[in-house]
C-alpha cells in the first residue's frame, strides 16, 4: 500500500484530522468524491455525531465525502469495492493472484463502472494497484 501523497491529498488529510482528530494516511478521488479510509476501530469516531464531521469536511471542501474502513487483506476487496462505487453495482467479483475481475451483469452497469471517458475504470484502477496491488478489469 505505498503510494504517493500530492499536495491536494495532504490538505485534505490534514483537514480531516482536523475536524474529526482521526489521523489516516489513506485519501483517494473517485467519481468526485473524497473517500477517505480509517482503521476499523476508529471509523465511528471519524464519522461524529449525528454525522456532524462528514458534513462539516463535505461543506468546507464543497464534495462529496465518504469514510471506509481500510481493507485487512484481500477478502475485504468486495465489500471495498462494493462501498466505493455504490450506488452503481455489479452482479459478481472474482479474485484470482494477478487480478480483480468485476462482472457488471448488464450494459448499464458496465457503462456505470466505466464512465465517461473511461475515468471512474482509471481511478478504480489505481486504487486497486494501491491497495490490493493487483490490476482490474470489467467483464
Amino acid at each position: 500500500m505505498t503510494k504517493t501523497i500530492d499536495m491536494s491529498d495532504m490538505r485534505h488529510l490534514n483537514l480531516f484530522e482536523k475536524i474529526t482528530h482521526v489521523r489516516t494516511r489513506f485519501c483517494f478521488d473517485y467519481n468526485n468524491m473524497i473517500v477517505f479510509c480509517v482503521s476499523k476501530f476508529s471509523l465511528r469516531e471519524s464519522l461524529g455525531n449525528n454525522n456532524e464531521n462528514l458534513n462539516k469536511i463535505g461543506s468546507i471542501l464543497k464534495k462529496k465525502i465518504r469514510i471506509l474502513a481500510i481493507p485487512k487483506s484481500i477478502d475485504d476487496a468486495q465489500i471495498f469495492i462494493e462501498k466505493i462505487i455504490a450506488p452503481a453495482t455489479f452482479k459478481d467479483i472474482k479474485i484470482t493472484d494477478e487480478e480483480i475481475i468485476v462482472n457488471a451483469g448488464g450494459v448499464q452497469n458496465k457503462a456505470n463502472l466505466f464512465g465517461r471517458g473511461k475515468i471512474r475504470y482509471l481511478q478504480m484502477k489505481k486504487i486497486i494497484r494501491d491497495f490490493f496491488d493487483r490490476e482490474y478489469k470489467i467483464a
